[in-house]
């Protein structure tokens, strides 16, 4: 008799764990919806600043090498005229 009782006590517990996995699940969908758009998001963010990064770092190396070219440092200057 106490096998029974045990074995029923299981049955029930699984059938409310079950129940309860159920009832959640709405719940679960909803929170992957947003935890996937919400990384999309990030994902987005990290993006746009490591183009505008990437840009501005461009943008320095051809200032430099732009400098560089055009300009005579003043040493060379000081060289040529005297």
């Amino acid at each position: 008799m106490k096998e029974f009782l045990v074995g029923v006590l299981v049955v029930v517990m699984a059938l409310i764990l079950s129940g309860i996995g159920v009832l959640l699940l709405p719940l679960l969908l909803v929170l992957g919806i947003f935890l996937r758009l919400a990384i999309g998001l990030i994902v987005l963010l990290l993006a746009i600043w490591l183009i505008g990064k990437a840009t501005l770092f461009l943008i320095d190396v051809l200032r430099k090498k732009e400098n560089k070219q055009s300009r005579p440092s003043f040493v060379e200057r000081k060289q040529k005229s005297g």
